[in-house]
């Protein structure tokens, strides 16, 4: 008898992992401090990190700072919502300082002179995976910001990198609405 349960607790926890579906890439949509779109940044899960491919539209042409932040939550003009750089670790901000970087650092992108903004960074410090640390789905999820300056890879708390100017959440549920909608096009499309 105990044979037998132990067989069958073993099924459940198999049948259980199969069915938990893991992230290993989704979109997050962009929008400015009036609610616009600006395009996607596709986020996969890569051996050295999460690949970012942003392609956007609309952000003023110059350099500007990317970053992770610690909250899912994207609520205009400000966007003080998504709160301060992810920083699991508790580190000092920028990818030049000594102690640092938050995990949530990125390098900065830039934006040609017809708003565009075309770039693959890495971001090393974080996974798509559950239950890790460094999860951008830990808890409840994160965010992508985008300021209105470069980050300096050094000021505190921020790299000097002035106004929010874009955001988009990371969430396990935008993912699975997205997948939805990607698969209601296809459907369509046939």
């Amino acid at each position: 008898m105990k044979k037998r349960s132990f067989y069958l607790i073993g099924f459940l926890v198999f049948l259980v992992g199969c069915t938990e579906k893991e992230l290993t890439n989704m979109g997050v949509e962009m929008f400015n401090p009036d609610g616009d779109s600006l395009g996607t940044i596709k986020l996969s899960e890569q051996a050295e990190g999460v690949k970012m491919e942003i392609v956007l539209e609309g952000i003023p042409s110059g350099e500007h700072a990317i970053h992770i932040h610690e909250n899912p939550t994207c609520n205009g003009p400000d966007f003080k919502t998504a709160g301060n750089h992810f920083n699991p670790d508790n580190k000092q901000h920028g990818l030049m300082h000594p102690e640092g970087a938050h995990a949530g650092d990125i390098p900065n992108i830039v934006t040609d002179p017809e708003g565009k903004t075309e770039a693959e960074l890495v971001a090393s410090q974080v996974t798509l995976k559950k239950g890790a640390k460094n999860s951008l789905l830990f808890k409840e999820g994160t965010s992508i910001v985008i300021t209105e300056n470069k980050d300096d890879g050094m000021t505190q708390p921020s790299g000097d990198s002035g106004e929010r100017i874009a955001c988009g959440e990371i969430t396990e549920k935008e993912a699975m609405k997205k997948e939805k909608k990607e698969v209601k096009k296809k459907e369509e499309e046939k």
